[in-house]
């Protein structure tokens, strides 16, 4: 199994609920939690920042509604 160098993010605190992010090429990032380390989501930096782009336009908040 390959090691992945992992980075905190800065946004997290000091508890258990922290978001970490690990950059093996230009074409992946690779993130995971601090609960479930073993469940890693892989994506491209293209796709990730549409989803930031888009929770922070608002256009996800219908999402969190019950």
């Amino acid at each position: 199994m390959r090691t992945h160098h992992w980075q905190k993010s800065s946004y997290s605190s000091a508890g258990n609920a922290c978001l970490y992010v690990s950059v093996p090429d230009n074409a992946t990032i690779r993130l995971r939690e601090s609960d479930e380390p073993d469940t890693i989501l892989t994506t491209t930096p293209h796709a990730l920042d549409a989803l930031i782009r888009s929770a922070k336009s608002g256009r996800l908040d219908h999402l969190g509604r019950a």
